[in-house]
């Protein structure tokens, strides 16, 4: 043991063991999560039917951070992927309450509306570029091609946005909103050529790597939230900040 009355030592082994003690606890915070997408393994019809076969044996992630305050009530969102080599596949299963779905314009405001969102970039060379596919719970998407958030991306055109394949199990419209416990499910699927029109797509297969992440929003329901699949540290909620995406890893 050494014993010393020199406040300067005494100062330095304090703040030693402050970091001794904190680091674990902000590793753990800012740990990256990890994805595994299997290929689809035969035909899919595009029902918003969460239950079908072909997605039984899928993993799912869950949402489970939320930015900002959080909400009175906390929305459970499980999603899951699979792909080939012309499409990404996915589905968001929502257990919600106070639901609402008004936006019905393509590109509009749709996060305002109960809301769940894909960002991903599927460029290996340039992970910090991306594009944010949003649809409301009426199946009403938003898609934007992102180099720089906010201040230079691209609003794809209706018209080639249509070539998503999108169900919903809920109607176009929600309104006036159903504030009582609520299923819902959107189902997507992508086509990896209209992707490579805007910007570079590494074709997913074994061992490909992109980095994305899951969200789920409501801004102006009665129950404003945030949800994150990936931790995004940030004192707002902000979803593009592509530097907090986790991964994906093709199988």
């Amino acid at each position: 043991m050494f014993i010393t009355s020199n406040p300067g030592v005494w100062m330095a082994a304090a703040m030693a063991l402050t970091m001794m003690t904190i680091q674990p606890n902000q590793e753990k915070t800012m740990q990256e999560n990890t994805y595994r997408v299997k290929p689809i393994p035969g035909p899919i019809t595009i029902d918003a039917d969460w239950d079908k076969a072909i997605w039984k044996e899928v993993e799912a992630v869950e949402l489970t951070h939320y930015m900002g305050e959080k909400p009175l009530f906390s929305p459970i969102t499980h999603a899951k992927l699979m792909y080939d080599s012309e499409y990404i596949y996915g589905i968001f299963r929502v257990q919600d309450r106070y639901v609402q779905s008004k936006v019905t314009e393509i590109n509009g405001p749709v996060s305002t509306d109960s809301c769940v969102e894909f960002f991903f970039s599927p460029d290996t060379d340039s992970p910090l570029t991306y594009f944010n596919l949003e649809i409301n719970a009426g199946g009403i998407p938003l898609l934007h091609y992102v180099k720089q958030p906010r201040s230079n991306y691209q609003v794809l055109e209706a018209e080639q946005i249509r070539k998503i394949e999108i169900a919903h199990s809920m109607p176009a419209v929600v309104d006036p909103e159903i504030v009582k416990d609520t299923v819902w499910t959107i189902e997507y699927k992508v086509p990896l050529a209209m992707l490579s029109e805007h910007g570079k797509v590494t074709t997913p297969a074994p061992g490909v790597k992109w980095k994305a992440n899951f969200y789920k929003t409501g801004s102006r329901t009665g129950n404003p939230h945030y949800f994150t699949w990936n931790v995004v540290d940030n004192p707002r909620p902000d979803f593009h900040l592509p530097q907090y995406f986790g991964t994906l890893i093709f199988e």
